[in-house]
């Protein structure tokens, strides 16, 4: 059997060997390295995509999700609601930006951000909603666009790990992620779905007005050299990660199918195992492209089982081992933890196994088999 990874970047790597080489090769002889040709013609790609009138480059997923919501005008003591559950970026870039952070629970199946939570936390402070499609499953943008409807509210969605994630609507269309708030931030980092090899972000949205806005916040709040026009910030995609993400961009719809066999694998071999909760998919099995692949462990075994893997050298995760409103940079007296019961529960009980295009069938039960004889015995 093959080495284990978390993620296998160079398995991946090798199969666009040729493409990948050669296009860095041509940036470098054109010096073109800073919003060069293959950075628009990115753009212009992943907004076919995506089916997204615009999408502007930067330079990592935190500063597009920062971006998204000065290009909003979001103004200091305005409360943004987020999900408790979720990386710390989401929430670090609504107190760097001097707004109030509103931290709320989130779905015990999905564990994306609770709807009902949301409605809960609105006060006339509240201007925006940032749901966070969690683990690479969309969050229930139904619900949440119909709130933020009738409270005149924006919504920023954090797609980092859900991009090329559909969302199947109750009126019967399909969208990517991404794709259905008023704004969108994505991350590139190399171990994302669709990645590149260093640091990359994007901002996507189909407010022509709102597009102009981030398109000078990006650089450095120019729309012509020397005039500044907006307080802007020195964010911009480089042209060799352009071209990176311009040779792997064809792929990740297969990148995902990859990624949801494996799940589906996982999800086979672990079935009716009594203290193991595999993931749930709430929609059409397209609506998850499976970022992570993230059980519930209930015997209280979890801590100990990550010792085990530890001890075989078997890649995994605990994504999130503190609840944000835990955090000691976040931590703030309005808070009650009976209003965080699943996160808290979440945080015991969440582990995470190796996801990539190039888990094969041998990889994949070992380490099934090594989770049901520990968790059993």
């Amino acid at each position: 059997m093959k080495k284990i990874q978390m993620v296998d970047l160079k398995g991946q790597y090798e199969q666009i060997k040729d493409r990948v080489n050669n296009s860095i090769q041509e940036v470098i002889e054109s010096t073109a390295f800073i919003n060069g040709p293959e950075v628009h013609a990115f753009q212009k790609e992943l907004e076919d995509y995506l089916d997204v009138a615009h999408v502007i480059p930067c330079a990592n997923g935190t500063d597009a999700l920062q971006i998204a919501m000065m290009g909003l005008g979001l103004k200091p003591g305005d409360e943004v609601i987020t999900a408790d559950f979720t990386f710390a970026a989401t929430v670090e870039v609504i107190a760097l930006l001097n707004l109030t952070p509103v931290l709320v629970d989130v779905e015990p199946d999905t564990f994306n951000i609770d709807p009902e939570a949301i409605k809960k936390a609105i006060t006339p402070k509240t201007k925006a909603i940032v749901p966070v499609h969690l683990f690479g499953q969309s969050a229930n943008m139904d619900a949440i666009m119909q709130i933020a409807k009738e409270h005149n509210l924006f919504v920023i969605e954090d797609n980092a790990q859900g991009i090329g994630a559909n969302y199947h609507a109750a009126n019967g269309t399909t969208t990517k992620t991404g794709a259905i708030g008023h704004v969108a931030s994505t991350s590139f980092f190399p171990s994302k779905n669709l990645g590149c090899y260093g640091d990359g972000g994007a901002i996507f949205t189909n407010d022509a007005d709102l597009a102009h806005t981030i398109r000078g916040i990006v650089n450095h709040g120019m729309y012509k050299r020397y005039h500044h026009d907006v307080v802007g910030v020195n964010s911009r995609l480089d042209s060799i990660q352009a071209t990176v993400l311009r040779a792997k961009l064809p792929h990740l719809d297969t990148y995902n199918n990859a990624r949801k066999n494996a799940a589906e694998k996982y999800t086979t071999a672990l079935a009716n195992q009594e203290h193991i909760i595999t993931p749930y998919i709430h929609s059409e099995s397209d609506t998850h492209v499976f970022h992570q692949y993230t059980l519930r462990i209930t015997n209280g075994k979890r801590d100990a089982l990550a010792a085990h893997f530890q001890e075989l050298g078997i890649p995994h995760g605990i994504y999130y081992p503190i609840p944000l409103h835990s955090q000691k940079a976040y931590v703030d007296d309005r808070y009650d933890e009976a209003n965080f019961t699943v996160t808290n529960q979440l945080v015991k009980e969440v582990f995470s196994l190796p996801m990539h295009t190039e888990l094969d069938d041998e990889q994949i039960t070992y380490i099934t088999k090594t989770i049901i004889d520990f968790i059993n015995k």
